[in-house]
């Protein structure tokens, strides 16, 4: 039998790994073929290479983010391919079976749940070799009716075979993210959350993880991402891992883990703060929410004072990125109780913020009493909300407006001193900068067109010009401040249109030329010649001393900013008052 295992990507750099563990499984009698798409390449496309191998069998990977486009082609290869055996699986199609089945003829096969036993023994079914009832964990339609069949025994994921030896997958190591798991299933009961369907934690095999980790590197992998829903329910177990990865790791490596926060002991963060080289792990933490009747309600135990704790001495250390997730729409979490969710995070300054919208996925607790908080939502994958009893529909779209500009100025660390200012002397909240400034974009209609990183300036600019109170001098120095921060080089077109005359520039460098030193001593043992004087630096009018602002004050002061470009550092900058 030809067979194929497929999938449609969020993005190219995605790997799938269910994918590679199916594979694992089913040789040596079986050896499928994978091949891996994106959800923005055409269907048509899609089909046409899938028809081109020539399958009797093809098993498609489904979640939500690619649900919709996996019908679409599910359909259109069945068309040109009728004979073809159309199989399903993936936490998309786990649940709602009956739906699933009566909406799509063409799928002959569910594979429901953790699927390498049931996929190998399907496989042994439609090779002729077993019947259909002694395949477990499928469901199916037989005259019209929905078939299921019962689960097989939990995995003994000790025994699972690597996922990472195809040789087909060797030369895409280093250009794509690598997924790794070293434990299924999760402690919490989070009703939002689909992992809190399977009760317990399975691990795999610690030694074989290890080997599995130091042959992605040894073949170019850069970034590999854990996939466990908790890494560090296990204290041993975690630090074993930070360890072994400290020991081991090689040059420009990431590893991500998703952690919960709250349970983290702060003799491990100190352990990471002294050990981790900078850089090489990246934490993903789920807040969420911080209003407690809302983290009661969806069985969440949380405790924020322990989750600040871990955060705050993460992000002290210097060594390791923090990616904070919240969810707006949950049970009892009305516009001013997110908003201060919102601000309670933010507080912290994680490099990442995330602001999600609740999925009612199926299968979840928070799907089945959706009647209760009064949710209306989308009945289509990904299932997000429009309201419920206490956040209308208005109040939604008002913080999705927040949630556009805050990666765009936030996460993308484009202007971190500006908007420090802005959300702590302009506004009385980061979350009333985030959303207004939203609200502002999108009536403008920035949101449906393309951006430059000079028109990013541009727009805060010209939204602040409507704020009361704001003082447009010190915030536009600081504006230029980032701006030119990120440089390495002197830049060409510069997106303000204040500059010093030919006059002024002339009487400055002349000064600089005659005495460096009023630029400071460090910018006098540069030793800089007249070329490169002209050449590498930059004047511009500037409305605060920049000295004092290293100190952590604004100081108001009507000057010259002295910026250095220096190829591979951060420019050296430096307030020049001139009489």
């Amino acid at each position: 039998m030809n067979i194929i295992l497929t999938t449609l990507n969020a993005k190219y750099i995605h790997t799938n790994l269910a994918l590679r563990y199916l594979k694992g499984a089913a040789l040596p009698e079986f050896n499928p073929i994978i091949a891996e798409y994106t959800i923005k390449d055409p269907a048509f496309n899609i089909v046409a290479d899938l028809f081109q191998k020539n399958p009797d069998i093809v098993g498609f990977s489904c979640y939500i983010w690619n649900i919709e486009e996996t019908l679409h082609v599910v359909k259109m290869l069945k068309t040109v391919c009728p004979h073809v055996k159309i199989i399903l699986g993936g936490p998309e199609v786990s649940y709602d079976v009956h739906h699933w089945l009566r909406r799509m003829e063409e799928v002959d096969f569910i594979v429901m749940g953790e699927g390498e036993t049931s996929f190998k023994q399907l496989l042994r079914h439609l090779a002729g070799e077993i019947a259909l009832e002694d395949v477990p964990g499928i469901c199916y339609l037989e005259d019209n009716k929905v078939k299921i069949h019962m689960q097989p025994p939990k995995i003994d994921l000790r025994e699972l075979p690597s996922p990472f030896r195809f040789e087909e997958d060797l030369p895409h190591l280093g250009k794509r993210i690598q997924y790794i798991e070293t434990s299924r299933g999760c402690p919490f009961s989070c009703q939002f959350c689909l992992s809190s369907i399977e009760v317990g934690v399975r691990y795999f095999h610690r030694e074989k993880i290890k080997e599995d980790i130091r042959f992605l590197m040894d073949h170019g992998a850069r970034t590999i991402k854990f996939v466990d829903r908790t890494f560090n329910i296990s204290r041993s177990y975690a630090m074993e891992m930070f360890q072994f990865l400290i020991d081991e790791h090689q040059p420009n490596v990431v590893f991500q883990f998703e952690i919960t926060a709250d349970i983290m002991r702060p003799e491990v963060i100190q352990f990471l703060n002294d050990n981790a080289p900078k850089g090489l792990f990246r934490f993903e933490i789920g807040v969420q929410s911080t209003n407690d009747l809302t983290n009661t309600l969806v069985k969440r135990r949380q405790n924020f004072d322990k989750l600040k704790r871990t955060v705050t001495m993460v992000k002290d250390g210097g060594k390791i990125d923090q990616h904070l997730d919240l969810i707006a729409g949950l049970p009892e979490e009305d516009y001013q109780s997110f908003r201060q969710t919102f601000n309670d995070v933010f507080a912290m300054r994680p490099e990442e913020l995330q602001l999600g919208f609740l999925k009612l996925l199926r299968g979840t607790g928070l799907r089945l009493e959706a009647e209760k908080f009064g949710y209306t939502y989308v009945d289509i994958a990904p299932y997000e909300i429009f309201s419920n009893n206490m956040l209308t529909f208005d109040e939604i779209v008002r913080i999705k407006h927040a949630e556009d500009v805050l990666e765009k100025y936030w996460n993308a660390h484009r202007m971190d001193y500006t908007i420090e200012y802005l959300v702590t002397e302009v506004f009385e909240t980061p979350f009333d900068f985030f959303q207004n400034f939203g609200t502002y974009w999108e009536t403008k209609g920035w949101s449906r067109i393309g951006h430059q990183l000079e028109d990013l300036f541009r727009r805060l600019l010209d939204f602040l010009e409507t704020v009361e109170g704001a003082n447009l001098a010190i915030i536009q120095s600081l504006m230029q401040l980032d701006y030119l921060a990120a440089q390495q080089f002197q830049p060409r077109k510069l997106w303000w249109e204040e500059r010093p005359t030919l006059e002024q520039q002339k009487t400055i460098y002349n000064a600089l030329r005659e005495n460096p030193t009023i630029a400071g001593q460090e910018f006098a043992d540069f030793n800089l010649s007249e070329k490169e004087l002209f050449k590498h630096t930059l004047v511009v009018p500037h409305h605060f001393d920049y000295t004092n602002f290293t100190k952590g004050r604004i100081v108001p002061n009507a000057g010259y900013l002295l910026a250095y470009f220096r190829q591979g550092q951060q420019p050296y900058f430096a307030t020049l008052q001139m009489n």
